[in-house]
């Protein structure tokens, strides 16, 4: 059973995760004919569900009803609260699956057990995961720096042990299939500092470490940041690199 870090916090999660960017999504639909199913994993409130063509059918699970509470409103894709390692969904049914920053979680014999069940043959499974962002290019290296701290020395011992995966940015992460090759993608965006704040107070380790010290590590990185960042509504380049494994179904 996939851990849960993120119900309690999941209307921040989804006003401050980052996005995934267009051509993530362009790429692994290159693979897809129209009509065909994509099954999205763990999907949260719906963020990579979403990003799919509408030519597409997209079933979304996640294990956690207060993060599906705040899905979008559509049509277009099947949300249902299910189990990463038990999805309702018919054997040899689904063309690709997709796992947006949530495989570490899961019970991997258990969750591979299930893809080998509804994969076609041939079917596709991506996983991806992003881990630190770098600002660039005006004063980045100091924000880094903050940001950086904060994250190792500060909330470091507050993270799940699962986060190592993570940090190696799924490079050693079981991953049972025919590796196929993709291209390099990041998640580029614009960010005042109350968008990289609400991000980094939306971490699993800042509510663990609330919930053990009984105090807030934020306001400390707040002044920190303060006298690094210039006026509060600047906005800086902030970037992710993704860690993406993609493979086809063993035979």
């Amino acid at each position: 059973m996939a851990k849960d870090y993120f119900s309690q916090q999941s209307h921040s999660y989804l006003k401050y995760r980052p996005t995934y960017p267009p051509e993530l999504f362009q790429y692994l639909s290159k693979y897809l004919k129209p009509g065909e199913l994509v099954w999205d994993c763990a999907t949260g409130n719906g963020q990579a569900a979403m990003c799919f063509d509408e030519g597409l059918s997209v079933i979304a699970t996640d294990q956690s009803i207060e993060q599906l509470k705040n899905r979008p409103t559509t049509s277009s894709v099947l949300f249902s609260q299910a189990l990463a390692e038990k999805a309702p969904i018919k054997d040899k049914s689904v063309s690709l699956i997709t796992v947006a920053q949530a495989l570490h979680w899961f019970d991997f014999e258990e969750f591979y057990r299930e893809v080998s069940r509804v994969l076609k043959p041939g079917g596709m499974i991506a996983a991806w995961t992003y881990s630190f962002l770098s600002a660039s290019p005006q004063l980045g290296r100091m924000i880094d720096e903050c940001v950086r701290r904060f994250y190792c020395d500060v909330i470091g011992p507050y993270w799940p042990e699962e986060r190592r995966w993570v940090d190696e940015f799924y490079a050693s992460i079981p991953f049972p299939f025919h590796q196929v090759e993709a291209p390099s993608f990041y998640i580029c965006l614009s960010w005042d500092l109350e968008d990289l704040i609400g991000y980094v107070s939306s971490w699993s380790a800042v509510s663990e470490y609330k919930k053990i010290i009984g105090a807030d590590p934020v306001p400390q990185l707040i002044e920190e940041l303060r006298s690094v960042w210039g006026h509060h509504k600047v906005r800086r380049d902030m970037r992710w690199r993704l860690g993406l494994r993609v493979g086809r179904q063993l035979a």
